[in-house]
């Protein structure tokens, strides 16, 4: 399946190796500070919290680092009051884009995200205009190369996933967010360790995009991927693997 999750994949794998690793821990610093200090420090009783750290742990990020942002949280050490907010807009082609931020400043968090979106050929919208277009699910991806394809699947089905998906070189397990808990476990009993866990937003429907807009689409998931108080970026375009790969390898 071609599209978002296809550029998600690439950048998840691309943050952990370069020089942007620097880019993905300030934002989980900034999402570890904003769940401690809504939900407290301990991973147990926060399970928002905990799915932080883990994403942290997957990233690489020094332990020092996760202790300290949720300090922050609670009060332990002095740090800013982050909020949370989400964008809703269009990109080239009539894309569909939700943006997750993590931010002390929410004018001027939005005063930038409307920036980049104008800079690259899209724009905000209305509060409510393209939520609709996607449902909220859990995801686990695997390499590929590191399990059994047909035991994943079995594993998943049985588990009460609802769908796993090729995409390339890892498999990803979509489920619904209440069953995280029970489906981490049963692949972790497998003996696998996921390449990464979290929630997403899956589009019930797809743009699909070539040539000029294909490009133009990807250079604005980027320079908005490239923001400290951007989290996430959901779309729904379907664009072609070999141009995904040749502007997100960039």
């Amino acid at each position: 399946m071609s599209g978002h999750s296809k550029w998600s994949s690439i950048k998840h794998k691309k943050a952990k190796k370069d020089a942007r690793k620097g880019n993905l821990f300030s934002k989980l610093s900034r999402k570890l500070t904003l769940e401690a200090r809504r939900g407290g420090g301990d991973i147990e009783t926060n399970p928002g919290l905990r799915l932080v750290v883990e994403l942290a742990q997957t990233a690489g990020m020094p332990k020092e680092n996760i202790q300290r942002a949720i300090k922050r949280g609670t009060g332990e050490l002095p740090g800013t009051v982050y909020e949370e907010i989400t964008c809703e807009g269009y990109g080239p082609g009539g894309v569909a884009l939700l943006i997750e931020a993590v931010t002390d400043n929410k004018k001027r968090a939005i005063a930038e995200i409307r920036h980049i979106l104008s800079q690259n050929g899209g724009h905000l919208g209305e509060v409510g205009c393209v939520t609709w277009l996607f449902e909220r699910k859990g995801l686990i991806a695997l390499e590929k190369n590191k399990v059994d394809e047909d035991k994943v699947m079995d594993i998943a089905l049985e588990a009460g996933a609802e769908d796993v998906r090729d995409e390339g070189d890892t498999l990803q397990i979509i489920f619904p967010p209440e069953q995280l808990d029970q489906i981490k476990k049963k692949v972790e009993e497998a003996g696998y360790t996921p390449q990464l866990i979290d929630f997403t937003m899956i589009p019930q429907t797809t743009v699909p995009l070539k040539g000029k807009e294909a490009y133009q689409m990807l250079n604005l998931m980027n320079a908005l991927d490239e923001s400290d108080e951007v989290q996430k970026i959901y779309a729904n375009f379907d664009i072609p693997d070999e141009i995904i790969e040749e502007v997100s390898s960039k």
